[in-house]
């Protein structure tokens, strides 16, 4: 019995990564954050609703339509919060889902986060906001900017209880500024919306030399049964909305990333030991989780 839950949670790693065409190195597959929630994510996609395919047609979320039907009101209050330079990075590492995307040049601006407030988006986006609140199954809603020369490197995000929904507001309108999902390219263009599911491995590209702002929603994946969606409903109330991040001062920051000032600090010093010797370096990491790994199944 001892080896029944490392085994099942090994099957779900091992599901998560054989799933696309497009997979990860080895080394980052059993060191990626979305390890941790590996068996809740193979049990979302195993009772999913919608086809589990890297992109996903829209018509499957008819409730979608409302935000391409008020795609310019939405617009405008993006390029607002663009001229205000609101759309921007973390400031206090504080965003532990996307601190990495930052150096890249991605910005953002939240307009919604699961059950996590933010008045900011409340004050200064009281239409899209508005539209925002009458389509329940949208869990995360924020304005995300990708200026020219940007790039979001290839990565999986760590969830699949929700599928991620793009909407173009102000963009190149042009095949150089594109994302690409399991290898498959989608361009952005105003107006238009595309679905997509994150757990795949993706990145993002903008070589058009214009920038590009667009509507980016997490909706929330429909699944067979209701308790599999009543669970899906109390982990993303539960855990999901630990990670909220504010946009300032006045916006609720979660439990998780309240603790990012001290991995801030770990991460810093994770790197000067990386580039003080590679080789030490990898043999400590991999030598920690052989460790882990082995308490966990003398356990």
């Amino acid at each position: 019995m001892k080896w029944l839950i490392p085994g099942l949670w090994l099957a779900a790693i091992l599901y998560g990564h054989y799933r696309g065409k497009v997979r990860l190195s080895w080394a980052r597959v059993f060191l990626d954050h979305s390890v941790l929630l590996a068996p809740v994510n193979a049990f979302m996609v195993l009772t999913s609703r919608v086809p589990t395919s890297p992109y996903v047609a829209t018509r499957e979320f008819p409730e979608l339509q409302k935000l391409q039907d008020n795609w310019e009101i939405i617009r405008d209050e993006a390029l607002r919060m663009q001229e205000l330079r609101r759309i921007k990075a973390a400031e206090n590492n504080d965003d532990i889902g996307f601190n990495s995307f930052f150096k890249y040049g991605w910005k953002r601006f939240y307009l919604k986060w699961y059950d996590a407030r933010h008045p900011s988006a409340e004050e200064l986006c009281p239409r899209t906001v508005a539209i925002l609140k009458t389509i329940p199954t949208i869990k995360a809603a924020m304005f995300a900017e990708l200026p020219d020369g940007g790039q979001l490197n290839k990565h999986r995000d760590p969830f699949s209880g929700s599928l991620r929904y793009h909407l173009g507001l102000a963009t190149p309108n042009d095949d150089r500024c594109y994302i690409e999902v399991d290898g498959q390219p989608y361009s952005w263009r105003d107006g238009e919306g595309v679905v997509f599911d994150e757990t795949y491995i993706h990145e993002a590209h903008n070589r058009s030399g214009a920038n590009r702002v667009i509507l980016f929603c997490d909706v929330e994946r429909p699944l067979k049964w209701r308790w599999a969606e009543a669970f899906n409903h109390w982990f993303g109330r539960v855990v999901m909305s630990a990670a909220s991040s504010p946009n300032d001062s006045g916006d609720k920051t979660g439990a998780i990333n309240r603790l990012t000032h001290l991995h801030h600090q770990f991460d810093l010093k994770r790197k000067q030991f990386k580039a003080w010797n590679r080789t030490v370096y990898k043999t400590v990491k991999w030598a920690l989780v052989v460790v882990v790994v082995g308490a966990f199944v003398w356990l």
